[in-house]
């Protein structure tokens, strides 16, 4: 029996294919998600950002008029 050289280990790891079908899914994901994560930086943010200021400043003018 012959010792096992690295180039049978290189081999071996380029056949293996173990795994591949969870890296695609995974992979598969992230092309999804990515735009939808920019899409909603570029153009949900300033809507939400906007929302809340609104809210805050509502709040402010309410707690101002309940002081007078």
């Amino acid at each position: 029996m012959r010792p096992t050289t690295f180039r049978d280990l290189i081999r071996a790891i380029h056949q293996d294919e173990r795994g591949a079908v969870s890296l695609e899914t995974i992979l598969i994901i992230g092309a999804i998600a990515i735009p939808i994560l920019i899409f909603l930086i570029k153009v949900g943010w300033p809507r939400i950002k906007n929302f809340f200021n609104q809210g805050l400043s509502d709040l402010e003018q309410g707690a101002l008029n309940a002081q007078t």
